[in-house]
């Protein structure tokens, strides 16, 4: 296993898929002598293969000069993602906080009553940057910290056992959502047309992702994982992807029970305890939003 990350940045030439190695940033396609890596998602296509050419490449990158990862602008570690699948109520420390805000008591363990996981979908060209500033569009922008499960193999019914061998890598996510835009107005609320999860859940900038993916291999056990937020310097969410309801595996199996997966699709697997929803505290113009995730980085995102 070598300690490589993948990216895509800018150039002059456009958008290409990047080797980071240490601090530095190498173009794929031009250390691995295959053009058709010049995309991430050209490396992902080809992840049979590509997984033995990114671990043979890191000697080679090491004894080679490349661009300083500072010196980069680095973008969407995918361009762009096929589908971008978002697991909702997922934490059970979150869930936990929202039935006390709502006085309600809190629900049982869903697989005690036979459920299943359930996601909602943001479309891909909502995939921003690390660093990337997202435009404030709504009163009650929140956060939702999330780890990123990215596709690798081209997935359909898998069982629970494989379901982990589909990832790739890992990277982190930001799940922004407006939460002053889930109801429609005029619409009673027993109606089962009152949410508008377009309004909520997708709009410019809504899924800052990155700022790298990290070998599946590297992270290791993805319910093991460190999950941390801060606005401003101030610490909003701090738990452990342990406290997932449904586990990634669990996840994966169940989406592609409905749907295929293919590669360079990405599973966001929900949000802890600390969202904004939980005190009414929102973002604004001029917040700074950190995201950390043990074993993959940091995720930064300016609400303009």
């Amino acid at each position: 296993m070598t300690d490589y990350r993948l990216l895509s940045f800018q150039t002059n030439a456009g958008p290409r898929a990047g080797y980071l190695v240490d601090d530095t940033v190498h173009d794929l396609a031009q250390l691995s002598g295959k053009p058709a890596y010049a995309s991430v998602l050209g490396v992902l296509e080809d992840w049979a293969n590509a997984r033995g050419v990114l671990d043979d490449l890191y000697t080679k990158a090491v004894n080679t000069s490349g661009k300083l990862l500072r010196d980069v602008k680095l973008l969407a570690p995918i361009l762009y993602p096929p589908t971008i699948y978002c697991a909702g109520a997922n934490y059970s420390d979150h869930m936990a906080n929202m039935a006390k805000i709502q006085n309600i008591p809190v629900e049982p363990d869903p697989h005690t009553l036979g459920l299943h996981p359930w996601h909602f979908i943001k479309v891909s060209r909502c995939a921003v940057a690390n660093g990337d500033p997202v435009k404030l569009c709504c009163e009650k922008m929140d956060w939702e910290a999330e780890l990123g499960a990215v596709i690798g193999t081209k997935a359909q019914n898998v069982p629970l056992e494989k379901a982990l061998d589909c990832v790739a890598f890992y990277t982190i996510g930001n799940d922004l959502s407006a939460r002053d835009l889930t109801a429609r107005p005029h619409i009673a609320f027993q109606s089962p047309f009152k949410y508008d999860w377009i309004g909520q859940k997708v709009f410019d900038g809504a899924c800052p992702m990155g700022p790298w993916l990290v070998p599946a291999e590297e992270v290791g056990d993805p319910q093991k994982l460190a999950i941390k937020l801060w606005v401003n310097g101030a610490l909003k969410q701090d738990s452990n992807t342990a406290k997932m309801i449904f586990n990634t595996a669990e996840q994966i199996a169940h989406l592609s029970s409905r749907i295929t997966l293919y590669p360079g699709d990405v599973i966001l697997t929900g949000t802890p305890s600390g969202v904004g929803a939980e005190k009414g505290e929102f973002l604004k113009r001029g917040d700074q939003v950190k995201i950390t995730i043990e074993r993959i980085g940091d995720l930064e995102t300016s609400i303009v």
